[in-house]
């Protein structure tokens, strides 16, 4: 988390990025200074491993787990279990991941959200060769941050995920805040054919020309009864991530004595209302919540995305004697620049999202007009825009079309400044946005991570389908 530790920019680090902007806009060093002095602190800029290494092993392969009401369900799974397996370490700690490939097709594992270095990103032919059935990779890398993360594919990801592939790396803070207890929800959604198994037709015309793949079930750790059962007083971290295709949910909290605290792994510059926060596709949160009293009935955490269709997430039961609350500050305390000179530096580069016929799926989405096709397959080209370590940039994307595309950058966050030129003020960092339809939005980030990083859309459908690219951030 953000908090965790803060170390100083290095004032050789601090320099003004030169705007491309294509208004021709003359550039705003002043602005651009301004920001880059409000990010000194914000997080670290490099690992400070303590000389702990914890490691485990990951086989990818088909198995069949008891999934939504207890059906079997023949999936692809992490260590013959959806989700996968929850690792946990500490800030400081080195994670090791021994990965087998037990599928019969090739695979990756990308770490989201999680700055490490490039070569243990994920992406195939871009930071490693894809692991072939029967290989096999050594994942090696102490987080710079703590916070909630999770690992899936990056090869034919709208099949594998699907699937089952992905699971969860929570890196806690290094004197963890002393919770009642610490919960893991992972919501996805499946689309179940008529024999109630997962349906075998991927990337179908009407997924890709829509928002992605929506099953026709939800679940909360593999059920779709998911119960958490408390104690008044107990006062819980609760981390969600949603881990669907193409499915946004919109939990309702409302009722309960929640505060968000940290979205995609970053601690908030402090606590607020969880009303209204959306998770795309890859989006985590952590709430903390304090349960004052007992309820005659379950309170329901309901899906409001939709408001012609709320869907029941889980039930939560708060029952049994009364304990005592831990009484701590929130962890939500972390340096987020507020940025409020950030529109006023020159746009660096817009990138524009649209669709066309054509490719080997019938539809390509595209980013600034080009298409990356079956990025497993073959290396990648030039990258779409080469940013400098330790600058100031404002990006813009324009969404030309009418679906929802979550974007998200592998290796940086980075902070919501506007949509549709209306300036927004969102006390945290951000990895992935969710952009609708016609949409223009506007962000800022520090790159502080030096390789060649992905950027796409995580409705992963549009990704095979091409909205990806990639970024390169150079050392000065």
């Amino acid at each position: 988390m953000a908090g965790a530790r803060r170390i100083a920019l290095p004032l050789l680090f601090i320099t003004a990025a030169t705007s491309c902007s294509k208004q021709g806009a003359a550039e705003s060093p002043r602005a651009a200074q301004t920001a880059l002095r409000e990010f000194t602190g914000a997080y670290p800029l490099e690992a400070r491993p303590n000389g702990k290494v914890r490691s485990f092993d990951i086989v990818a392969e088909p198995t069949e787990v008891e999934l939504v009401d207890g059906r079997r369900l023949r999936v692809w799974a992490y260590n013959g279990q959806v989700p996968g397996p929850q690792l946990r370490i500490r800030l400081g700690e080195t994670l090791r991941v021994r990965f087998s490939n037990k599928l019969p097709q090739e695979t990756t594992i990308h770490w989201h959200g999680v700055r490490l270095p490039n070569a243990m990103d994920g992406v195939p032919n871009a930071t490693q060769p894809p692991v072939k059935p029967g290989g096999t990779f050594v994942y090696e890398f102490t987080p710079k941050d703590a916070g909630t993360y999770w690992f899936h594919p990056h090869v034919r990801g709208s099949e594998q995920v699907e699937r089952g592939l992905y699971g969860v790396l929570i890196v806690e803070d290094a004197n963890p805040p002393p919770y009642s207890r610490d919960v893991m929800w992972v919501v996805d959604d499946w689309l179940l054919d008529s024999t109630g198994q997962v349906d075998p037709r991927f990337n179908t015309r009407h997924d890709l020309s829509h928002d992605g793949r929506w099953g026709n079930v939800i679940t909360v750790n593999g059920r779709s009864r998911e119960v958490l059962s408390v104690r008044p007083g107990e006062r819980i971290r609760l981390r969600m991530l949603n881990s669907s295709n193409g499915r946004v949910v919109m939990p309702d909290f409302s009722g309960l004595a929640a505060k968000l605290i940290a979205v995609d792994g970053m601690y908030l510059r402090e606590p607020i209302d969880p009303a209204g926060i959306e998770l795309a596709p890859g989006n985590r949160i952590d709430l903390d919540i304090t349960f004052n009293q007992s309820l005659a009935e379950p309170f329901t955490v309901v899906d409001r995305f939709s408001s012609r269709r709320p869907n029941p997430l889980a039930n939560i039961v708060i029952e049994g004697e009364p304990v005592e609350p831990p009484t701590f500050a929130s962890p939500a305390r972390a340096h987020v620049p507020a940025w409020k000179t950030g529109l006023e530096v020159p746009e660096h580069h817009t990138f524009r999202l649209n669709a066309r016929g054509g490719g080997p799926l019938g539809i390509e989405w595209t980013i600034d007009g080009k298409a990356f096709v079956d990025h497993a397959q073959h290396h990648h080209e030039e990258p779409i825009l080469t940013l400098n370590q330790g600058q100031f940039y404002r990006l813009r994307y324009v969404n030309e079309s009418a679906r929802l595309h979550p974007i998200h950058h592998h290796g940086m966050f980075f902070r919501l400044l506007a949509r549709n030129g209306v300036p927004v003020d969102e006390p945290f960092f951000r990895d992935t946005v969710l952009i609708r339809g016609r949409e223009t939005v506007d962000l800022a980030m520090v790159p502080t991570d030096v390789g060649s990083w992905m950027v796409h859309c995580h409705i992963l459908e549009h990704a095979e389908a091409g909205m990806m690219a990639l970024i390169d951030v150079r050392a000065r």
